[in-house]
């Protein structure tokens, strides 16, 4: 028996009548594709909704599945922080939370091996990595990027080991494949693998929006939130703003920076940069002198250099300081937030500036229906628009951001959301439908099976040589050969 209160064969029976998720003793294996010291996305919020989930009281247990680099890959994706054990990036990791959160969250971090493949930018597993998991811990999966951790998944079907798995769907990248070399057809076959694995491996999806494509059995619902440090920010501007005893250029001084905008984010062409230089020179183009748009520019990436070059040719008013924390005082003085990206599925660094009662300033695309509800988010569509939000930003004043708006972005929130959307659904009573649906995900968990165990096939289409298998030595004594890439891989 594990923390689950369950016994367990390593098959996920199915119930006649799905337990709750909100039950006690549930146990959470909470796996991701990336960890700290990267900051990304798949790092951050994976890692924050396991604390949160810890913290909830219920004596549910919780475990983080982290992925582990061997040295040559550390190198690649951090040079500036290298481990020689799971062990020291754990204390890296608990170490980075603890200035972070105000409780200390009870749960495990687990590891295991993945490679960095270079050509994709990400991070592949090694082997089946269900095996990392005890069968008395294996109850509820949230597998955070269910596509990307199966694409070339061999062995146990997640669905199998567990009694409930859920997805959540973070990136789109069937954007990233149409950007791409031949994109269309990358897209098209990109969209095919990402149902078909995810149909194999999960019970439910979570679209964090409608930004990304179709899946079987999914629902939408934006279950991510932003740090304490940005909500107590928001707080403090939103109080002095009622502070009668401040005069009304004290309150507006909180802004300082008032007539410059900003936007941060890893400096990729593919992140909203494209569309960032061409709403600058558009809006700039027409714009009167009092009206001009000035930002200065925060994050590095493989394309820092050639977007820099790219705004500099076009002599766009577009200031790039580097990589800066978006909760640094460096940040805090700018009134508005510009983000144009259309390739996001919810963009944390816009739920950020929010928080902290900037305006904001973003298209009217399907990831940002959640943020479009807020008050001093402005969405546009045409670069009529765009103009009309900038001279609004420019000249206006953000309202102080509501206790109850407030409280929708921090993770508490974001985790009884969550809670909600991966509910079991109530089992299906059509016989016809239920056998169809289960052959179905048989076949392609089958089929899926099949082709991932050649290592020919996997080096064909990118999953990288040797990661069929777990390594036959200890995490930290993994030494991996280079990584090379395969024909399916970004060119």
């Amino acid at each position: 028996m594990g923390r689950g209160g369950r016994s367990r064969s390593g098959a996920g029976a199915s119930r006649a009548t799905p337990a709750s998720l909100r039950d006690p003793d549930r146990h959470f294996t909470i796996v991701t594709t990336a960890s700290l010291p990267w900051m990304t996305g798949t790092s951050v919020n994976p890692l924050l909704r396991a604390a949160y989930m810890a913290n909830r009281g219920d004596e549910c247990g919780v475990t983080l599945l982290v992925p582990w680099l061997a040295p040559c890959d550390q190198k690649l994706v951090h040079p500036n922080a290298m481990f020689q054990t799971p062990e020291e990036q754990q204390q890296y990791i608990r170490s980075w939370l603890a200035g972070r959160v105000d409780f200390d969250p009870k749960f495990q971090i687990h590891f295991y091996p993945g490679r960095y493949a270079i050509d994709k930018g990400s991070i592949v597993p090694v082997g089946d990595i269900t095996d990392y998991v005890p069968d008395n811990e294996a109850d509820v999966a949230v597998l955070e990027e269910p596509e990307h951790l199966t694409w070339f998944h061999h062995g146990m079907r997640w669905t199998h080991k567990f009694q409930h798995v859920v997805g959540i769907i973070h990136t789109n990248y069937l954007e990233y494949a149409r950007r791409e070399k031949d994109g269309d057809k990358k897209e098209v076959l990109l969209r095919g693998v990402n149902a078909f694995v995810a149909r194999a491996h999960c019970h439910k999806i979570i679209k964090l929006s409608d930004a990304v494509q179709d899946f079987a059995r999914s629902v939408t619902v934006n279950v991510h939130g932003v740090s304490p440090h940005f909500i107590e920010v928001g707080r403090k501007i939103a109080a002095a703003a009622k502070d009668d005893t401040k005069s009304e250029e004290e309150v507006g001084s909180t802004f300082g920076k008032g007539k410059v905008g900003y936007f941060i984010g890893k400096v990729v062409w593919a992140k909203g940069y494209l569309e960032l230089l061409e709403r600058v020179k558009e809006y700039n183009a027409t714009a009167a002198s009092k009206d001009k748009l000035i930002m200065d520019v925060f994050g590095d990436g493989d394309d820092f250099k050639a977007v820099k070059d790219s705004a500099a040719r076009q002599q766009l008013a577009l200031t790039f300081h580097g990589r800066a924390d978006h909760a640094g005082d460096v940040i805090r003085g700018y009134k508005f937030f510009i983000n144009p990206s259309l390739s996001d599925v919810v963009a944390t660094t816009t739920a950020e500036a929010l928080a902290m009662g900037k305006f904001v300033v973003c298209a009217r695309h399907p990831s940002n229906e959640f943020f479009s509800t807020f008050k001093n988010c402005r969405t546009y569509s045409n670069p009529d628009e765009f103009a009309e939000c900038v001279r609004e930003v420019l000249h206006g004043e953000p309202e102080p951001i509501s206790p109850s708006d407030l409280h929708r972005l921090t993770w508490q929130a974001a985790t009884e959301r969550f809670l909600d959307a991966a509910e079991p659904d109530p089992p299906e009573q059509n016989i016809v439908r239920k056998v169809r649906s289960l052959l179905g995900d048989w076949v392609s968990a089958k089929f899926h099976n099949m082709l991932t165990a050649s290592e020919a096939v996997r080096c064909l289409v990118g999953g990288g040589a040797g990661t069929l298998l777990r390594p036959g030595t200890g995490l930290a004594n993994w030494r991996p050969d280079i990584w090379s890439g395969g024909v399916m891989d970004r060119k």
